[in-house]
């Protein structure tokens, strides 16, 4: 029996040939769970995270690469450009203590431009999603994760430099016309930086747009003689996000600049 016209005799590949396709099947199959992941990611994501998620590059560039958050960390973490830009004043230091890590947004940074970081949270899961998301930028090796509470760690650490950016109380503050330092938590910003001097007078700390200059600028009389400390605004893409001050050798241009 003859076979049929329209049939079709499949010839068998070359190994190279077979090769260049498994790979493409691999491309895509790779392609396809991508999308998958993405998805189901939206899908999961909450009224109160879509806001930031749409923002997800500006908070984590390598974000597609694997990146993970908490709920609270993606309103919480500061944008990638501006944790860079804080730790370019720390460039060269020996030890940065970054005293409320979250997931890690600040500490990357640190270890980028620092010699060593030590990042403290209370909260175990924050801390392991700090730890994933420095592997991800590779510098894990270069940051000592701690699970604790800062004020209760603060008398047994030594660092060169204390990074602050406490819980502002959740999106909320920005209903505040402004933001005073008793509204941070888990305590007010006067006894947090006070115990931070304790370690060292090179304070930085990140606090919310609203916030109240003059406070801010009256953290630096908490010490004798007073530190310098500079202020400064920040912005991405042309939005104010934030501010940031800096005390003792970490600001650049002397007492109250702006």
């Amino acid at each position: 029996m003859s076979p049929a016209k329209d049939s079709v005799v499949a010839l068998p590949r070359t190994r190279k040939q077979r090769k260049r396709f498994k790979r493409k099947v691999k491309i895509k199959a790779k392609r396809r769970a991508q999308k998958l992941e993405k998805l189901k990611e939206r899908e999961n994501v909450t009224p109160l995270v879509k806001k930031y998620w749409l923002q997800r590059y500006d908070l984590f560039s390598m974000y597609d690469v694997g990146v993970k958050l908490d709920e609270e960390g993606w309103f919480s973490v500061t944008p990638e450009e501006i944790a860079a830009r804080q730790a370019e004043r720390c460039a060269g230091a020996g030890v940065v203590i970054d005293a409320f890590a979250g997931v890690g947004g600040n500490a990357i940074q640190f270890a980028k431009v620092c010699h060593r970081v030590v990042a403290v949270d209370v909260d175990p899961n924050k801390v392991q999603l700090a730890f994933h998301n420095a592997k991800i930028y590779g510098v894990e090796d270069c940051i000592d994760f701690i699970v604790g509470d800062f004020f209760q760690l603060a008398p047994f650490l030594k660092g060169d430099v204390v990074f602050l950016s406490p819980p502002w109380g959740g999106p909320s503050y920005k209903a505040k016309e402004n933001f005073t330092l008793d509204l941070l938590k888990p305590k007010d910003g006067h006894s947090l930086f006070q115990v931070a001097q304790a370690i060292t007078p090179n304070i930085i700390m990140y606090l919310p747009r609203n916030l109240d200059m003059l406070q801010a600028s009256e953290l630096s009389w908490l010490s004798s003689p007073p530190l310098d400390v500079e202020i400064e605004e920040n912005f991405v893409r042309g939005n104010s996000k934030g501010i940031t001050l800096y005390f003792g050798d970490t600001a650049l241009h002397g007492s109250d600049a702006l």
